[in-house]
């Protein structure tokens, strides 16, 4: 497995792909909602597998001093076998490398404990966001 920060148009059509299929086909979250007016603004990531098979997707803008990471998402097949880590370590990364010293996400309450284990503390209560429970979550980045 492998991450890609994206630079081609087959590349972000990769990460569109998973994206549809995790959060329109998967999560019933209206295409509208989940397509928006940043992506123009986003730097975009992509995890491919050895079949060369996009699996993993997330977008990272900078916002008020954090580098706010979004849109992360794995394709039901692939979680739990350590994708997600990876694609946030490529992430957090690349908001370092542009001059974040903090990230800042919206977690799904199902993957609030897996953002905990990277070291993201939440602070916010819980809204809804697309119809599913999210909470804020942000993360000192280490220099």
């Amino acid at each position: 497995m492998y991450v890609v920060t994206v630079e081609t148009k087959k590349q972000l059509d990769d990460a569109f792909r998973v994206r549809t299929e995790v959060f329109f086909e998967e999560q019933n979250v209206p295409m509208e909602e989940e397509i928006d007016e940043f992506e123009d603004q986003a730097i975009h990531f992509v995890v491919y597998d050895q079949n060369e098979t996009a699996i993993g997707a997330g977008r990272l803008r900078f916002i008020d001093g954090f580098g706010k990471i979004e849109r992360i998402c794995i394709v039901k097949t692939s979680r739990g076998t350590g994708v997600g880590r990876l694609l946030m370590d490529k992430i957090e990364e690349a908001a370092q490398q542009k001059g974040a010293s903090k990230t800042k996400l919206n977690a799904q309450i199902q993957a609030e404990t897996f953002y905990k284990k990277l070291g993201y503390e939440t602070v916010s209560d819980q809204f809804m966001d697309a119809g599913i429970p999210h909470v804020t979550m942000i993360k000192t980045l280490l220099s």
